[in-house]
């Protein structure tokens, strides 16, 4: 069922962002980085039966414009804008589900901000300063950024894919990433690169503080992703914070591969 969507943008320094709501009751906040709120639109509309759902485009990406188009995008930058958004809305402390990128933008709004949530999720946020081999993995980044800056695209993400341990089926990569394209998914994926990947994966939370938030913090996994860089990243997560990873169907992107399924343990989780 598709809800009755409201579409606003907020004034933000050097930005402005689009965000959705949908929805009414306890505030939940779905947050990715790079994916917009395109991206959780089905998830949302399934909680928007009995919550107050909010979806945004990170700034830079989409409909969320910079006056600099060139600003690099980084963990406390994207919390702060979920921050303004949160006391925007003014719906009271909010539940934050954030994936990838955005899984890191919600453990840093947390850190930052605590007073605005009650519960985060962070669903397989790619943290690799918490790994033992972080600096091969840094220099294994470097040069696929580089690569595609070069102009190699499919190259890049052949790299991409291999260091985060996904495998695809033969000849995926081209019909996802060759031929004509949709300009606007291709400047989103540029900026990816270029202005926000190795600001998002090289960002540490300070782990003294985030034991002592008087939040409810979880970390997600998804159940295919067993061996993938972001199931290792994710329950060193787990294990530096002292708490058991929750699983969540699907892998990486399940919120958006499987909504049905991702919302029904969603719930479980929530009302826990």
């Amino acid at each position: 069922m598709t809800r009755t969507i409201t579409t606003a943008t907020l004034d933000v320094p050097d930005a402005r962002l689009y965000y959705e709501v949908r929805g009414q009751g306890p505030l939940v906040a779905l947050v990715g980085a790079p994916m917009d709120a395109v991206s959780f639109a089905p998830l949302a509309d399934l909680l928007a039966a009995d919550h107050m759902v909010l979806t945004t485009d990170p700034r830079g990406i989409n409909r969320s414009r910079l006056d600099d188009p060139e600003q690099d995008s980084t963990p406390q930058l994207r919390a702060d804008d979920l921050s303004r958004l949160l006391t925007h809305l003014d719906a009271g402390p909010a539940t934050v589900l954030g994936s990838s990128g955005g899984a890191v933008t919600a453990l840093a709004l947390a850190q930052a901000r605590p007073e605005q949530v009650h519960t985060v999720i962070a669903h397989e946020p790619p943290l690799l300063n918490l790994l033992p081999d972080r600096e091969q993995l840094h220099a294994g980044t470097d040069d696929f950024i580089a690569t595609y800056l070069a102009g190699d695209v499919i190259g890049a993400w052949a790299k991409f894919m291999k260091q985060a341990n996904i495998t695809l089926p033969e000849g995926a990569l081209e019909m996802m990433f060759g031929g004509d394209r949709d300009p606007q998914h291709v400047q989103d994926e540029r900026r990816w690169f270029a202005h926000e990947m190795i600001h998002t994966n090289r960002w540490l939370p300070d782990l003294d503080v985030m034991r002592s938030l008087p939040i409810r913090l979880m970390i997600g996994i998804g159940e295919d992703s067993a061996g993938e860089l972001c199931d290792r990243t994710s329950r060193a997560l787990a294990n530096a914070l002292g708490v058991e990873p929750t699983l969540f169907p699907g892998d990486h992107t399940g919120f958006a591969d499987q909504p049905d399924r991702f919302f029904t343990r969603l719930r479980s989780v929530l009302s826990q």
